[in-house]
């Protein structure tokens, strides 16, 4: 099966965040890439079901915790309250998670963001073979580790806002949603320009030329990510989607400019 795939080269529309996501869906389950998919699903499915287990586990026990603190006649206010914790906590350990499972999963993304990328443009892939895998897990597991750093940095000062008066209780949730959101596109978007072996930085330069569609392709990745039952199936489609971006608008771009690099 070829995909009828339109490069924009300045002619087409370009797609939408929201257009890519959902051809995400159509060729992660395709008959090339979906043996693909097996590995990450499968890793996903096992790590985020044990994770979330512990999670509510430990959320309810904490909830029955802080409503016996809370006298009974405000008790309506402990529900509120608790509802605003609950929710504020899966927006964070969503990610969370999710950054954990990809970090174990991140070999077998990367080998499908290049099986799809090379299905896209009808080039093939490089060596996928096991020991390749293996000696290129150092770069990858340094690369997760750059990933989580940036996320944590950026996280801390949004994080203490929380403490400032009616700001705290009602833009913060906001803000720290969609800087989540943000986070997991770039968590997604990094496994083909990683493939490439495009730095960390020049990614996020390359993605800021598109923050609308990058910051809605996120929010639909977060939104599935805190779905029961969704939530273990969207990485790997993440990782298409993802992927299907980096060649409409920026495999030219990073390897033309990688190219001149090297020239120079």
């Amino acid at each position: 099966m070829r995909f009828n795939h339109n490069f924009n080269n300045g002619k087409d529309r370009p797609k939408s965040g929201f257009e890519y996501f959902l051809f995400g869906w159509s060729i992660a389950f395709s008959p090339k890439i979906r043996h693909y998919v097996f590995l990450p699903l499968l890793a996903n499915i096992v790590i985020m079901s044990a994770l979330f287990y512990w999670f509510f586990s430990a959320i309810t026990g904490m909830v029955d915790w802080g409503l016996s603190l809370v006298p009974s006649w405000l008790h309506w206010l402990g529900y509120l309250i608790s509802f605003m914790v609950i929710l504020i906590l899966v927006i964070l350990f969503c990610y969370f998670f999710s950054t954990v499972a990809n970090f174990i999963a991140a070999p077998f993304n990367g080998l499908l963001a290049e099986q799809v990328e090379a299905e896209l443009t009808g080039i093939p892939a490089s060596d996928t073979s096991w020991f390749s895998l293996i000696k290129d897990l150092p770069r990858i597991l340094s690369r997760e580790i750059q990933k989580l750093v940036n996320y944590v940095l950026w996280s801390i000062p949004i994080f203490l806002t929380y403490f400032i008066p009616v700001i705290g209780q009602t833009v913060t949730p906001v803000i720290w949603f969609l800087f989540t959101a943000w986070q997991i596109n770039i968590q997604y978007a990094d496994y083909p320009f990683d493939n490439h072996k495009i730095t960390f930085h020049r990614m996020r330069e390359l993605l800021k030329q598109d923050r609308v569609d990058n910051l809605v392709y996120g929010i639909l990745v977060s939104f599935f990510t805190m779905v029961p039952l969704l939530n273990l199936i969207i990485m790997p489609i993440a990782v298409c989607g993802s992927t299907a971006m980096w060649v409409d608008r920026y495999r030219h771009q990073a390897l033309f400019r990688s190219d001149i690099n090297d020239i120079r």
